[in-house]
């Protein structure tokens, strides 16, 4: 398929036009541009409440492996006990 071209355009336009009328236009473009505004504050609202969360996960001290120092490296089975 061929790209848009001048021709397509101009075509939408009319058809645009015919659809809504000229008197319609402007507060089709408002609501439009106000639903655009608030899209673009909650996808930032988003991002502010994930950002936190990452730094805390950074700030956190690390997990423990499971060892500590004083193991002896031994380990008890079912039928010994150490």
């Amino acid at each position: 398929m061929a790209g848009l071209t001048g021709w397509h355009l101009l075509a939408l336009v009319v058809i645009v036009l015919l659809l809504f009328g000229a008197a319609k236009l402007p507060a089709l473009a408002k609501s439009m541009g106000q639903s655009a505004r608030v899209f673009k504050g909650e996808m930032k609202a988003m991002r502010e409440e994930d950002a936190p969360a990452g730094q805390a996960d950074s700030t956190e001290a690390p997990k423990n492996s499971g060892t500590t120092a004083s193991d002896s490296g031994t380990v008890a089975g079912p039928d010994r006990v150490s």
